[in-house]
């Protein structure tokens, strides 16, 4: 294994384990529970809006280190970030792990953050469900959270 994998893997191992986000929200404007039927794992994504900016987002779920590490990952990408900004991220996390493991243009990896490290995660096509599961909720949650906003007022 080469320098570069080690430090993939060991951020996806330290996300696994200590993980960002994770909570539950007492009233959260919107929510999502998603389950990768394949696996098992599973994540509720919980989000309160200021407008059309993610004041926060919370996640409790269980599953493999890369469900819950990528589900970290997200919670600190896109907390604080425009719905738009957030779904941008998703399609550049998406991109990666569509690349099937030839990655992406350093640009994009630049925006990811630690979500680069998952580039090898996407070299297993059973595995890219695992690390999408979250982001997906983050989406739905985020949908929800909108509609419900707009039906209030």
């Amino acid at each position: 294994m080469n320098e570069l994998d080690q430090l993939y893997q060991a951020i996806i191992l330290d996300h696994a384990k200590a993980r960002h986000g994770h909570g539950i929200l007492e009233n959260p404007d919107g929510e999502s529970f998603q389950v990768n039927p394949t696996c098992g794992d599973q994540v509720t994504v919980q989000v309160n809006m200021d407008g059309d900016t993610i004041s926060e987002l919370v996640w409790d779920g269980k599953g493999c280190s890369i469900s819950q590490a990528s589900i970290s990952v997200m919670s600190q990408l896109v907390e604080g970030k425009t719905v738009t900004e957030a779904n941008e991220l998703l399609d550049l996390f998406s991109e990666l792990m569509n690349s099937r493991g030839k990655g992406i243009d350093d640009s994009k990896l630049d925006r990811l953050e630690d979500g680069s490290a998952f580039v090898g995660v996407a070299q297993f096509p059973a595995r890219i469900k695992c690390a999408l599961l979250g982001w997906m909720a983050m989406r739905d949650a985020t949908i929800k959270a909108s509609s419900m906003k707009g039906e209030g007022q």
